[in-house]
């Protein structure tokens, strides 16, 4: 059973299990299995069909927090047109979308780059515009995408006032972050008292935000937890013999348990599944069926990998 919860001090409710769409916006993307769970037709019609199907399994099961991003190819358009055909009301859903990466792959599988990163004010209004067109009152929460100290955002005072009149104006700000360093990331973006959620990666094998994801839920920000599964890794196409083998005992799939271990940690709001198909989803919502206990954190403690490591590897996967 879903639980819901209120992401920080906002007003907004989510669910424990939210919806991020970014393997279902666009034809190509660094998730491992993709030719597996996609098949070859790519097509826009093809993949909003696919984007439909998990958004109305996803509804089903009672998700209530659905996270796109400009760079998501087509995945707030598709998700725009899924609100509107199935009638759902503003505030029905917690909406969040993110700015700062343009999507320019061109729909191709083969583009030389498929986004690119821009964390400036004129990007924040060109792109916060595009949004605001597509899902309009939908939009609940708008996020920088992929914040890192290095790239001085959480230093511009024009971006961090832009964002400071949309929460006024009643749309939720956060961040995303990104990289070995997201600890100290997460820990400025506190410091501004702009932000009202983050969204960072934490897994059994990338852990290292947790102490600082842990300060901010304290501060009163929403914790949005990213690739649980690793883009992949923690899947059962992928997943290390420990994580494996403890799936096997109780009874769920690899993923299943690694989302699970992300719902343990007392600081998280909700944990994003990635699924691109609705079987995908239906195997990730059994998170919520996980009891963790010490003898089961002790047992897949060891999977955990140097972040510098982490990250290497992540930037090593193909877009396919």
């Amino acid at each position: 059973m879903l639980a819901e919860r209120t992401l920080g001090r906002t007003k907004l409710a989510v669910t424990s299990v939210g919806l991020g769409l970014a393997a279902v916006g666009r034809p190509a993307y660094i998730t491992l299995g993709r030719d597996e769970d996609l098949g070859g037709d790519r097509s826009v019609a093809t993949m909003r069909a696919r984007s439909w199907a998990v958004l109305d399994a996803a509804w089903a099961a009672g998700v209530r927090y659905f996270d796109a991003a400009r760079s998501y190819g087509r995945a707030e358009e598709f998700l725009a047109g899924w609100l509107n055909d199935r009638g759902i009301a503003p505030g029905a859903a917690t909406i969040g979308s993110k700015w700062g990466y343009e999507y320019v792959g061109g729909w191709r599988m083969d583009a030389e780059r498929h986004e690119v990163k821009d964390l400036s004010p004129a990007q924040l209004h060109r792109q916060l515009d595009e949004t605001l067109g597509l899902l309009g009152p939908h939009l609940s929460l708008y996020q920088i995408h992929s914040a890192t100290v290095e790239s001085g955002v959480l230093d511009d005072d024009d971006v961090l006032g832009a964002l400071s009149t949309l929460r006024a104006e009643g749309v939720a700000v956060g961040l995303s972050t990104t990289g070995p360093r997201q600890a100290d990331t997460i820990d400025l973006a506190v410091d501004t008292g702009v932000f009202d959620t983050v969204q960072s990666t934490w897994n059994l094998l990338e852990r290292s935000a947790g102490p600082a994801l842990a300060r901010a839920h304290a501060a009163g920000l929403g914790v949005i937890v990213k690739e649980g599964v690793a883009n992949g890794r923690l899947t059962p196409r992928a997943a290390p013999a420990p994580l494996e083998a403890a799936a096997r005992e109780r009874g769920v799939p690899a993923d299943a348990l690694a989302l699970g271990a992300v719902l343990a940690r007392p600081w998280v709001t909700t944990v994003l599944s990635g699924a691109a198909s609705t079987a995908q989803l239906r195997d990730n919502l059994e998170a919520v069926t996980v009891a963790w206990d010490d003898g089961l954190a002790e047992r897949l403690d060891a999977m955990t990998e140097d972040p510098d490591l982490y990250w290497a590897t992540r930037g090593s996967l193909a877009w396919a």
